[in-house]
């Protein structure tokens, strides 16, 4: 068990924030042993990443600093976002840019024996981060950018979605909700991590909450008093790579069978361009049939970030609960 016991300072100082680097590092471990709501993005991305040196096993810094299993990774890997939604240059800068000194510590912390190219940085730290970062922005091209926009969209719903829960039920409701490994009690949170035990005390710089589609369907801490994050899978990972759910019938029968699929695919909250993606409808069809179902009462409309996310009313689910029944 893994605990952060926080100050009147740090709960006022938890934030949100979208990170590439989180997704990044934890997209590589989930190569390893990919569960199936994210096999179908390992299947598909594994050879091309293998024809550039950059799978699993390779000879590259990210196998050995990314172990299997619920193990130790370095916390310079991922360092805390700076803003909500920062690009990956910007959170490249920060890690080229890590202190050689924390970078030989963290190193430390590995289960030897270190791989070559991992031997390599922690010999000199400024070429192995080099190397490092542009290991990242090669295998961001090849495995991430293209799912990047529906990823990014899915996370930025569930960062709407867990704001609404934090104005709604105050700091326990929202860290209480996350994951059922982590629960907050007195101040304090606790993570249940298998490996993983100990105490940290914060030094107000709060929490920043991470959702990130790879690390489903677990939960990972940075435990630093200075610069503590804790990345926890959001709503719907399986949605970007699945087929979508049919329409029942007998909804479709009342409202068309368009508007009855849009409903379906509302499951989390989503944007028109990815609603047009998950039903194959044209952003314009999808943005007319919206049109009659915000003016039904069915779905409402709200800006997250760079999108504006489609969301499900209780009329619309009970619609569909009565539908499936």
């Amino acid at each position: 068990m893994l605990t952060m016991e926080f100050t009147a300072g740090d709960v006022a100082r938890i934030r949100f924030a979208l990170s590439c680097l989180w997704e990044a590092a934890s997209s590589f471990h989930t190569l390893l042993d990919p569960p199936a709501a994210l096999r179908p993005w390992a299947q598909r991305v594994l050879p091309a990443l293998s024809a550039a040196g950059l799978a699993p096993g390779g000879d590259n810094l990210l196998t050995g600093l990314i172990p299997a299993g619920p193990r130790y990774m370095p916390d310079f890997l991922t360092p805390p976002p700076g803003t909500l939604t920062p690009s990956l240059a910007a959170e490249l800068r920060v890690v080229l840019a890590t202190d050689h000194t924390v970078v030989r510590r963290e190193l430390d912390l590995l289960e030897p024996p270190f791989t070559a190219p991992v031997a390599a940085l922690y010999a000199d730290p400024a070429a192995g981060l080099a190397r490092l970062t542009g290991e990242i922005a090669r295998y961001w091209e090849i495995a991430l950018a293209a799912d990047w926009p529906r990823m990014r969209a899915l996370l930025e719903a569930e960062v709407f979605h867990r704001a609404r829960l934090l104005a709604e039920e105050g700091t326990a409701g929202l860290l209480n909700g996350l994951h059922d490994r982590v629960g907050w009690e007195a101040d304090t949170l606790s993570v249940a991590h298998k490996w993983c035990a100990g105490g940290t005390v914060l030094a107000g710089a709060g929490l920043v909450l991470v959702p990130v589609v790879f690390t489903w369907p677990a939960v990972r801490t940075v435990s630093s008093a200075e610069h503590p994050q804790l990345a926890f899978p959001p709503r719907g990972v399986g949605t970007l790579w699945e087929t979508p759910a049919s329409a029942p019938e007998a909804l479709a029968a009342v409202l068309g069978r368009s508007r009855a699929q849009l409903l379906v695919a509302l499951e989390t909250p989503v944007s028109t361009t990815e609603l047009a993606r998950r039903t194959g409808l044209s952003a314009g069809g999808v943005s007319q049939q919206l049109g009659v179902l915000r003016a039904a009462g069915l779905i409402t409309a709200h800006r997250s970030g760079h999108s504006v996310l489609n969301v499900r009313t209780p009329a619309a689910d009970t619609l569909l609960a009565a539908a499936a029944a």
